[in-house]
C-alpha cells in the first residue's frame, strides 16, 4: 500500500513542474510575445540562462516551503552539503536541455525528484513546450499525461530506434561494428529517458558523464515503466552521495539493454 505522503509528494512535484514550465515558456521560442533569455557560460562551455535561474528560484521557494525538512540538490543552486544529512532530498534540474531551450527546440524538460536512501521515490519530468508530463511514484507505475506507460519489448538492435547521436556508433574504438539503427538526438537526458520509458523509442545511450539532477526523476519513471537503466558498467544509480557525477547512461528494455551493455564493457 502506497504511503499517502508519497502520493502527496508526487502531486507536489507535478504542480511545481507545471508552474516551472509555465515560467520557462516566457523565455522560450522566437515569438515576439516572449522575452529572449540572457545567457552566460558557467565554465567548460556549459550555458545557463536567466530562465534557468528564475525557474530554480521558483522551485526553491515552492518545494522547500512545502517540505522544509527535505534536503536540496539543484544544478543551479549552491550545494552546501546539508542534503547528506536529510532523510529525503529534492533533486532538481530547473531546465534540463538548456542548449535546446536557447535554440528554440522543444526538447528540454523540468526534472524533479525526491530521493530517499539513495534512490528516487517520486519523480516528474515535464516538457512544457510539448505539454508532456511524465510521473512516477515508487511501486505505482509510470504515466504520461495520466496514462500508464511501458517500455517497448524490442529484442534486437538492428533497426531499433535509439536516442543518441549516430556519430557515436561510428567511432573507431568499438570492437564490433554496430548494426544499422534509427538514431535521433534530444538535448535533455531526462527527456530522453522518459521517451524510452513511454515506448516512443527503444533505447538511449550516452558515454558522457551525467549528474544526479539529469537522471534521478527519469530513472524512477523508467524503472516503473519496466525499463532497465544503469551506468555504462551496468550498475544502477545511487543518488545524494558526496559526488553527484555518474559515468554514462544506458536505458532500454532488458534485452536491448543487455545487448548494448555487452558491446560497451
Amino acid at each position: 500500500m502506497t504511503s499517502p505522503v508519497l502520493l502527496q509528494d508526487l502531486q507536489l512535484l507535478e504542480n511545481a513542474a507545471k508552474k516551472a514550465g509555465s515560467l520557462a515558456m516566457k523565455w522560450f521560442g522566437d515569438s515576439t510575445k516572449n522575452q529572449k533569455a540572457k545567457v552566460w557560460d558557467k565554465g567548460n562551455n556549459h550555458p545557463v540562462t536567466e530562465a534557468d535561474l528564475a525557474v530554480d528560484k521558483l522551485l526553491t521557494t515552492t518545494l522547500r516551503k512545502a517540505r522544509p525538512d527535505y534536503g536540496w540538490l539543484s544544478e543551479e543552486s549552491k550545494d552546501d552539503g546539508s542534503r547528506l544529512r536529510a532523510e529525503r532530498v529534492f533533486v532538481i534540474d530547473p531546465i534540463d536541455g538548456t542548449r535546446a531551450f536557447i535554440k528554440g527546440k522543444p526538447h528540454f524538460s523540468i526534472s524533479l525528484a525526491i530521493v530517499e536512501n539513495g534512490r528516487p521515490i517520486a519523480g516528474a519530468v515535464y516538457n512544457p513546450a510539448l505539454n508532456e508530463m511524465y510521473l512516477a511514484a515508487k511501486g505505482q507505475g509510470a504515466t504520461a499525461n495520466g496514462k500508464a506507460i511501458n517500455v517497448r519489448k524490442c529484442e534486437v538492435l538492428l533497426n531499433c530506434s535509439m536516442i543518441a547521436s549516430d556519430g557515436l556508433f561510428r567511432q573507431k574504438y568499438w570492437r564490433t561494428k554496430w548494426p544499422a539503427m534509427n538514431c535521433e538526438s534530444r538535448n535533455s537526458m531526462a527527456y530522453r529517458i522518459a521517451l524510452v520509458a513511454a515506448g516512443k523509442f527503444d533505447a538511449t545511450l550516452t558515454l558522457r558523464p551525467k549528474s544526479d539532477w539529469d537522471l534521478a526523476a527519469a530513472d524512477l519513471i523508467a524503472e516503473e515503466a519496466g525499463a532497465i537503466i544503469t551506468d555504462t558498467n551496468g550498475q544502477i544509480f545511487h543518488y545524494n552521495l558526496q559526488s553527484t557525477s555518474k559515468i554514462g547512461v544506458i536505458c532500454a528494455g532488458k534485452t536491448v539493454h543487455d545487448l548494448i551493455l555487452h558491446r560497451i564493457i
